[in-house]
Formats: structure tokens, C-alpha cells, sequence
């Protein structure tokens, strides 16, 4: 088993991460929590082969490789943290980043963190990897990957779900301003962390999320310029069309009439909403297409295939 230190930046992908059941994955916490320190805590089936532990005592352990995970806004992890909590042996051993976004300033001139350094860089998606510049540094591309659930689509409730948390503090660039235009037409329920501050439902721990997004007719992801949420994946897997900006990787996964909607205007996307809201047929065929498609792209087992020949 190798040993691998990583840390708690985006618990759903982490989550799907320790499914490489060939690697130990330690997860350092403090008491004072902070980005990246959380404890993983209980929603989610955790495996045997996951370890919190202090991050005081990272030092102590044995590892094999060092799992950076891109942290908005500062970086804090890979630029200064490291070097307080590793050993000057720990500091020499193989390292990877996992860039989860694109750039967030220029999005075409943005030199990434570990562009020039021996940091092997892994993207999430192909348009972000094509979006950074990376210099010289040793790049590939993991695309998402998701358990299929064995819950059925229902489809039952005339209305859209959008899936996004703290979205009233995260502005025009996941959409707040998107979301309240289209709430004003289309019945929408949002769904995440702090949601409530925008009238909607709060938080549904993961294993109850899935079977309550199985009822609503489709997924709408209003973000503008953001990587591809593992939600979009998620439900897609469980057979909902997605309506969304046709922007970034999006433009790749959903196939426009076909398992979903996709449109740079947002007056155009309102009455196709309203037709899959007036058709649970029509919601229930394309639903059929957006499962065929995760089943084929986002599939665990290549997943961890992928991420088993980088770990190794």
C-alpha cells in the first residue's frame, strides 16, 4: 500500500479519491479546522483506508507522495503550509497537484502555481488544462469519476434543481445573478450549503442528495466560469437531463437537445426548462442519454485505473 498525505479541499472528490483501495490516504486536521484542516466527518462511507490525522503529527509518518490540492484564494497549502508541517525528508519525496478549477484572473495568461517545479500537475478537465499555462511542468488529465447509484429517475416534481453551496456569497462567476433570473420564471430548488440565504432547501447530507434529485425534472447549473461539478456528474449518472451556460468543459458533456440544453443566452434556456417541466416524457428520454453518457465518461473504475498509475 502506498502512503499518500493529502488534504480536505472538496469533500465529494475526496471521498471518490480513496477508492483507490491501493493507497493509504492521510488526511491531516487541526482542532481550529480552516481550509484544507476539516475533519471529513461522517457524510460520506469513509474506507478503511482513509486516516485522519493531527496535523502535528504528519511528521512522524511514513509516506510515499505528497497530494497538493488547489486552494482558493492563496494557495496556502502548497506555499507555506508544507514546509510547516513536513519533515525536510517528507519535503523531498514525489509530489502531485490536483488542480480542481480553471484560472481565476487571466484565463488565458495565468502561469499555474507549479508551472517550473518538479510538481507532477493533474487537471479535472481538458479546458482546464488548456486554459492554464503550465510552462513547463508534466501535466495530464483525470476526468471526473462517479459511483453509479442504483436509484431509479422518478422525475415526479415539476421543477429544477440547482445544486451549489454558498452560492449568495460566490457572485456572477457560479451564477447567484443567473439563478434569481431564472427563478423568477422557472420553479427552481437550490440545494447546498448556506442555500437557504437564497430561499433554498439547505444542505442534504450526499446519500440522501442523490435519491431527492431523482424527483425533479433536471439539474440547471447556472455558473458561468467554474470546472465541472461533481453534482452535474452525480445526476447525470442518476438519468437527469442538464440545462446549463454553454461554457467551459459543459460544452463536451451535455449534448444540447439531445440529454439536456445548452445555450449562451439565458432567455433561450427559460422556455426549454418550461418544456422539460411540461414533459416528464421528454425530461425522462433525455434523462436516458445523460445516463449513457456518465456511464461511458465518468466511470469509477477508470477513475481509479487513472489515478493508480499516477499515485504509483
Amino acid at each position: 500500500m502506498r502512503r499518500i498525505l493529502t488534504w480536505h479541499v472538496h469533500g465529494n472528490y475526496l471521498y471518490y479519491l480513496t477508492r483507490v483501495k491501493s493507497c493509504d490516504f492521510y488526511i491531516p486536521f487541526k482542532k481550529s479546522g480552516g481550509l484544507g484542516y476539516e475533519a471529513i466527518g461522517s457524510g460520506f462511507p469513509w474506507g478503511k483506508n482513509v486516516h485522519q490525522v493531527p496535523a502535528e503529527e504528519i511528521k512522524r509518518l511514513g509516506l510515499d507522495l505528497i497530494l497538493f490540492q488547489s486552494s482558493y484564494p492563496e494557495n496556502k497549502i502548497y506555499l507555506q503550509d508544507q514546509f510547516e508541517i513536513l519533515s525536510k525528508d517528507q519535503l523531498t519525496l514525489p509530489k502531485v497537484y490536483l488542480e480542481h478549477e480553471p484560472p481565476r484572473d487571466l484565463p488565458t495568461d495565468t502561469k499555474h502555481i507549479t508551472a517550473s517545479s518538479d510538481t507532477f500537475l493533474v487537471h479535472v478537465t481538458h479546458f482546464n488544462n488548456l486554459m492554464w499555462d503550465s510552462g513547463q511542468t508534466a501535466t495530464r488529465v483525470i476526468e471526473h469519476g462517479v459511483v453509479a447509484p442504483e436509484i431509479p429517475y422518478i422525475g415526479d416534481l415539476p421543477k429544477g434543481a440547482v445544486v451549489i453551496n454558498n452560492l449568495d456569497k460566490r457572485g456572477r462567476r457560479l451564477g447567484r445573478d443567473v439563478f434569481e433570473r431564472v427563478k423568477k420564471e422557472v420553479p427552481l430548488d437550490l440545494i447546498g450549503i448556506d442555500s437557504e440565504n437564497l430561499g433554498g432547501l439547505g444542505e442534504i447530507p450526499h446519500q440522501e442528495l442523490l435519491k431527492a434529485l431523482s424527483r425533479y425534472r433536471f439539474l440547471f447549473n447556472p455558473a458561468r466560469y467554474t470546472s465541472l461539478g461533481l453534482a452535474i456528474c452525480e445526476a447525470m449518472m442518476i438519468g437527469l437531463p442538464v440545462v446549463g451556460l454553454a461554457t467551459t468543459e459543459m460544452v463536451t458533456v451535455v449534448q444540447s437537445g439531445i440529454s439536456g440544453f445548452l445555450d449562451t443566452n439565458i432567455e433561450a434556456l427559460i422556455p426549454q426548462m418550461k418544456l422539460l417541466i411540461n414533459d416528464q416524457n421528454l425530461a425522462r428520454q433525455m434523462g436516458k442519454e445523460s445516463r449513457q453518457i456518465a456511464q461511458k465518461r465518468f466511470d469509477i473504475q477508470r477513475f481509479v485505473k487513472d489515478w493508480e498509475e499516477v499515485l504509483g
